[in-house]
């Protein structure tokens, strides 16, 4: 299976339409952000956090593992892998974000962004304290422009021709965040989990998007089931440790 793609066209893989990953049963991945009336997160504040997210899943013990070191979570993880890699983002304040912290799972903070991150459930499968919660209209601002990324940051790049929701977005990055997780070799996927899963997601700029999509780093391509077209470039995954082993031109 490719994760990497050079060509701004639908192609097979995780993210994608037609692929034969939807052969498997099929699990999604469930992340609540929370989002008080008073004192809403800010959107990238919000999207790095989900993206940390999914790297905090991915990288628990609790995640990994077979046999009798397999981990509790571990086979459901490879479950949900096996076929499309499917997330979903809901909201909750209040009552409700206190019952879906109750769940098992991983909470993740921000600057002042909280998402809390739970194991793959079937499609049809949600838990009662997660199935009622609101995952359509989520939507976010920024308060000012976000800083510009240092160079050594792992850059989430979003396509700037979409308009997401701030809830789309966050799991367009989470995937870009995985995408980048499985490209990276053991020691590199340790040196970012010391660094606490350091990274940016920015809106890349209009005249650099095609040169990303191209540059053999890891595209997401979007499977269509909500907001946007099938097939769509969402996200380029830009970790200056897989920048590294593109060709130099």
């Amino acid at each position: 299976m490719s994760t990497q793609n050079t060509q701004n066209t639908p192609s097979e893989g995780p993210f994608q339409d037609l692929s034969p990953r939807d052969e498997a049963p099929q699990f999604v991945l469930p992340l609540v952000v929370r989002i008080e009336k008073a004192e809403p997160p800010a959107r990238t504040d919000a999207l790095e956090t989900a993206a940390r997210a999914v790297l905090m899943m991915l990288a628990d013990e609790r995640s990994l593992g077979e046999g009798p070191d397999e981990g509790e979570w571990a086979r459901v993880m490879r479950d949900w892998q096996d076929a499309r890699i499917r997330k979903v983002v809901r909201r909750a304040r209040g009552a409700e974000w206190r019952k879906a912290s109750a769940l098992p799972g991983i909470a993740v903070t921000g600057k002042a962004a909280e998402v809390r991150v739970f194991p793959p459930v079937p499609l049809d499968g949600w838990p009662k304290e997660l199935v009622k919660l609101q995952v359509s209209g989520t939507d976010l601002d920024d308060p000012a422009p976000p800083d510009v990324p240092g160079p050594l940051t792992p850059v989430l790049w979003l396509n700037p021709e979409l308009g997401m929701s701030a809830g789309k977005a966050m799991a367009q990055a989470g995937h870009g965040a995985q995408l980048a997780w499985w490209e990276l070799s053991e020691g590199e996927r340790a040196a970012w989990r010391d660094a606490g899963f350091a990274l940016a997601v920015r809106v890349a700029d209009a005249e650099v998007w095609s040169a990303l999509v191209g540059s053999g780093l890891p595209v997401v391509r979007d499977a269509g089931f909500t907001e946007i077209a099938p097939g769509s470039c969402t996200v380029v995954s830009d970790h200056p440790a897989l920048r590294t082993r593109l060709p130099r031109p």
